[in-house]
């Protein structure tokens, strides 16, 4: 199997011409099966705009890149400020199968630096099916914690997804991080990283391909954006 990283740079609060990215880049890569973007992607990283930029679920960007991923028979994973039904504000992945169906929406447990102002943390892990894998979904920086991951694997993931916003100083942390969580569950992981300079913060790139072992299989640099094809090394 093969996957798509999309380390890109959003556009803060331009939702619609961010989702637009995304449908355009799923029509042009309809030989992978499953595609990875960043964290908080349809709106930016950019806490300020997390009221502008919030949507729920089925909003119309939502339904855009789901009827994209169902053209393209493709899974999506994307990350996006979600407005739920009480008002309240998540830092949340949206994970598409390849049918444009809604598998399951994920909301990131731990929050990092000022992100508890702006959003309510997940309570829950959460494995969906994708692309005929059982898919862990993480956000950023769940993964610098052993316990997110072992409650995916523990629950039967076969595969551990990361999108994150990791910015400057930070990048070694993930370095490691996406490594050590793959090695000591014995399961792949594929991570996502946004790049650009976003309210004073830079994104750091590093988008990976890590295999069962530890092993980075294709990496992308820290600096510009990339598509990176890479292979899901399943165990």
């Amino acid at each position: 199997m093969r996957a798509l990283l999309a380390q890109l740079a959003s556009v803060p609060g331009q939702t619609q011409a961010n989702a637009g990215r995304v449908v355009e880049i799923l029509g042009a890569h309809r030989d992978v099966e499953i595609a990875v973007f960043p964290e908080l992607f349809l709106g930016g990283y950019d806490l300020s705009l997390v009221r502008r930029s919030a949507r729920s679920p089925d909003s119309l960007e939502l339904q855009s890149i789901a009827a994209a991923a169902a053209a393209a028979s493709t899974a999506v994973v994307v990350g996006f400020a979600e407005r739920a039904e009480d008002g309240s504000f998540f830092n949340s992945v949206a994970c598409i199968d390849r049918d444009g169906s809604l598998a399951g929406i994920y909301r990131k447990r731990r929050l990092f630096g000022a992100e508890p102002d702006s959003f309510r943390a997940g309570d829950e892990h959460r494995v969906v099916r994708l692309a005929g894998l059982d898919v862990g979904p993480l956000i950023c920086f769940d993964i610098e914690f052993p316990a997110p991951a072992r409650e995916l694997a523990a629950a039967g993931a076969e595969l551990l997804v990361t999108a994150s916003a990791n910015m400057a100083p930070f990048g070694p942390d993930h370095e490691v991080a996406t490594r050590a969580r793959a090695l000591e569950n014995r399961l792949p992981h594929l991570y996502t990283n946004g790049v650009g300079a976003i309210g004073g913060l830079r994104l750091v790139g590093g988008s990976r391909s890590v295999d069962a072992s530890g092993v980075v299989l294709a990496e992308a640099g820290s600096d510009e954006e990339a598509l990176l094809v890479v292979p899901i090394a399943q165990g």
